[in-house]
């Protein structure tokens, strides 16, 4: 990979990984970081990565790094203000994109991960399977399990109104 595919890479890609960090770990500034060190690592082993495969190496690299960070912060416990509102209960919602992402935030790490790859990026089942190590049927059944779960969960007409 030369250096103007890198940086074309950086320009076409960069917005995208960072929605779908962000859309799994709801921290801006965590995703952030998993972005940049993405970018480092792939600037590291430029020499080894073709262009032409530099998408698919970003989101594998991308989906490892942010497994690495939950997996890490599961074992911090972190006491503030968002500890606490998460238990507050407020059933007044006026917006379905508000419970579609509370949906979504109750979905497993790996179900939640390859909906928001075939879904929000648009990712075919062959590149979820790259990305996350998993086989197409598998990433399949993933798919599935999350859309009944988003469909049962949003369905129930007390968590929309």
């Amino acid at each position: 990979m030369t250096t103007a595919q890198y940086n074309q890479c950086v320009d076409d890609h960069a917005d995208g990984v960072y929605r779908f960090i962000l859309k799994n770990i709801r921290d801006e500034d965590k995703a952030r970081d998993i972005v940049q060190d993405c970018f480092e690592k792939m600037w590291v082993k430029r020499a080894e990565i073709n262009g032409e495969k530099a998408r698919s190496y970003l989101f594998t690299a991308a989906y490892h790094t942010m497994i690495d960070a939950i997996r890490k912060d599961r074992h911090q416990t972190e006491l503030d203000e968002a500890a606490f509102n998460r238990h507050a209960d407020s059933r007044q919602y006026s917006d379905l994109k508000e419970v579609l992402n509370q949906a979504v935030a109750r979905l497993p790490d790996i179900q939640r991960s390859v909906v928001l790859l075939r879904d929000y990026e648009g990712y075919s089942y062959q590149e979820i399977g790259e990305v996350t190590g998993l086989n197409e049927s598998q990433v399949k059944v993933y798919i599935y399990r999350a859309r009944t779960f988003l469909k049962n969960y949003i369905g129930k007409m007390d968590a929309v109104i």
